[in-house]
């Protein structure tokens, strides 16, 4: 085979192989949202000597980790249904680091005796503002809900 054909074949090789491999490369680290698994709502009502509980926990992963976990729990017959901008605002849940890539959060409010009175009764929906280390965000208008009893 002569130099002129061999050297043309060779480069040619070269890109291709070039291109594939920056094909694999570019696959392998798209990005990923975050997401939220094992989520669960759970109210403890208070009694005259023990304060109550409203909390939300879940298992929130990324590929980059996970940088927080923001919570806000409101009644359905308010008709509040917070926007994804709007939970950039309210409170963080406390998230603890499982691996790398996986944390569990959890929010909790303590509910006296007091205000579980003025509680609005029947479902309260949970929405979630997830936010990665790499600034990915997952928004859950409604990540789980809970029934409070008359």
């Amino acid at each position: 085979m002569s130099k002129r054909i061999l050297v043309p074949s060779l480069i040619g090789a070269v890109a291709i192989g070039a291109v594939a491999v920056g094909g694999f490369a570019m696959a392998s680290t798209t990005d990923s949202k975050p997401v939220l698994n094992d989520g669960s709502v759970r109210y403890t009502a208070p009694t005259d000597t023990v304060a109550g509980t409203f909390t939300f926990t879940a298992k929130v992963s990324d590929d980059s980790g996970i940088r927080g976990l923001k919570v806000i729990a409101w009644p359905a017959s308010s008709g509040l249904d917070p926007t994804e901008a709007e939970l950039r605002e309210v409170d963080d849940a406390t998230c603890r680091s499982l691996s790398d890539e996986n944390s569990r959060c959890t929010y909790r409010l303590t509910v006296t005796k007091e205000e579980a009175a003025g509680l609005d009764r029947g479902t309260w929906h949970i929405s979630v503002l997830a936010t990665a280390k790499d600034g990915d965000t997952l928004f859950l208008p409604r990540a789980a809900s809970v029934d409070i009893a008359r």
